[in-house]
């Protein structure tokens, strides 16, 4: 994934931005970087959520 800086000059400049690159994504790129976001925020194994509902109940 090539990162791009952009500045821009007030926020409503960068959303603009943001959202254009998010639409000029094929929805391959975009499922690639949602797996690389959740890969930096959770790790590479998470653990199961339906497994730790398991051990909460008595």
């Amino acid at each position: 994934m090539k990162r791009i800086v952009k500045i821009s000059k007030s926020f409503e400049e960068a959303e603009e931005w943001d959202i254009e690159q998010q639409i000029n994504m094929t929805p391959q790129e975009r499922q690639k970087v949602a797996k690389k976001l959740k890969e930096k925020v959770y790790g590479k194994n998470p653990r199961d959520v339906r497994d730790c509902r398991k051990n909460d109940r008595p």
